[in-house]
C-alpha cells in the first residue's frame, strides 16, 4: 500500500554552492527551525561583526540546522565553535557585498531563490498549524486507500509473436486442450513457460495496460477468447482467482496516513492560491 506508506516532503532542498559554510544556511530555511521574528520580542545581540549583529536567534536556527537537534540540546563547545562559523560566514559574506557580488545574476537569482524557499516553507507551516487533520479525516484518508487498493489476479498466459499462433492456440484451448502444456511448449515468456504459464498473483497495476484490462473483463476459470496484443507479442491469457490485497493495519500506518492526508489538504490550499492567482508565462 505505497500511499500510505511513504510520506511526501513539503520543501525542496537548494544547492547554495559547494563550501562548508553555505550548507547550513540552506538546511536553516526548513520549516520549524525558526519563529517569525516579528512574534518573538528582540533576541539579545552575541557578537557584532563589522557592526552587524549576530543575535541568539540566528545562532539557535545555525545550531539546529547544523547539527539537526535543538538549540537546547548541543554542548557549549558546540555552540561556541558555531558561533565563529557564523562569525567566518558574515565576514565572508560582508566581503562579498563590498565586491558587488549580490549584484552577479546567478548570486542574485540563489538569493531570491533561497528567499522564496523561506517564506513559502514559513507559509506551508503557519497553515498546518491552523488546519490540522482530525483524527477523523485521517480514518477517513486510511479508508479510502483501503477501498482504492487494486484487485490482485492469479492468472496464466502463452506469449507468442504471430496473432494467428494465438488463434490457433486459442482453438486447441476451446477443443479441451491442456493450457499448461500448451505454454511450456509455445509459450515465448521465460519467466513463465516452464511454469505452464503460471504468473502467480500479482496486481493489475503491475502489467502493461492491454493486458490488465483483459483481465478485468475475465470470469474466474475463463480464458480470453482473442489475442490480447501488446508490446510483448500475442497473448492468450487465463485467469485463475482473484482476491483483495490485505491491507496494513490502521494503527501501524496511522502516523504516514496524517502526514499524506496533511499534505492532500496543504495541496488543496495551494490550488486555491492557484485560482485567484494571475500567472503568465512568457517563456
Amino acid at each position: 500500500m505505497r500511499n500510505l506508506k511513504t510520506a511526501l516532503l513539503l520543501g525542496a532542498t537548494i544547492a547554495l554552492g559547494a563550501t562548508a559554510c553555505t550548507k547550513p544556511a540552506d538546511n536553516a530555511a526548513k520549516p520549524g527551525t525558526s519563529a517569525p521574528a516579528a512574534a518573538e520580542k528582540a533576541s539579545p545581540t552575541l557578537v557584532t561583526v563589522n557592526g552587524k549583529a549576530i543575535n541568539q536567534q540566528t545562532l539557535d536556527t545555525f545550531v539546529q540546522a547544523v547539527t539537526g537537534k535543538p538549540a537546547a540540546e548541543a554542548t557549549k563547545e558546540q555552540k561556541d565553535a558555531l558561533l565563529e562559523q557564523l562569525v567566518n560566514m558574515t565576514l565572508a559574506a560582508q566581503a562579498a557585498e563590498k565586491d558587488g557580488l549580490a549584484a552577479v545574476p546567478d548570486v542574485q537569482a540563489r538569493l531570491d531563490l533561497l528567499n522564496t524557499q523561506i517564506l513559502a516553507e514559513a507559509a506551508s507551516e503557519k497553515y498546518v498549524k491552523a488546519h490540522p487533520v482530525s483524527d477523523d479525516e485521517v480514518k477517513a484518508a486510511y479508508d479510502l486507500e483501503v477501498t482504492n487498493m487494486p484487485k490482485e489476479y492469479k492468472a496464466r498466459h502463452i506469449l507468442v509473436e504471430k496473432k494467428e499462433a494465438a488463434d490457433a492456440i486459442i482453438k486447441e484451448l476451446q477443443a479441451g486442450g491442456d493450457f499448461a502444456k500448451i505454454a511450456k511448449a509455445q509459450s515465448k515468456d521465460p519467466g513463465s513457460a516452464a511454469k505452464g504459464g503460471d504468473l502467480g498473483w500479482f496486481s493489475g497495476q503491475s502489467m502493461v495496460k492491454p493486458f490488465s484490462d483483459a483481465l478485468a473483463k475475465l470470469e474466474k476459470g475463463k480464458t480470453t477468447t482473442e489475442p490480447v496484443q501488446t508490446q510483448y507479442g500475442y497473448h492468450v491469457i487465463q485467469l485463475e482467482d482473484t482476491r483483495s490485497p490485505t491491507a496494513p493495519a490502521f494503527d501501524d500506518v496511522k502516523d504516514q496516513v496524517r502526514q499524506f492526508a496533511q499534505r492532500k489538504k496543504l495541496q488543496s490550499y495551494l490550488d486555491d492560491l492557484r485560482k485567484t492567482a494571475t500567472i503568465q508565462k512568457t517563456g
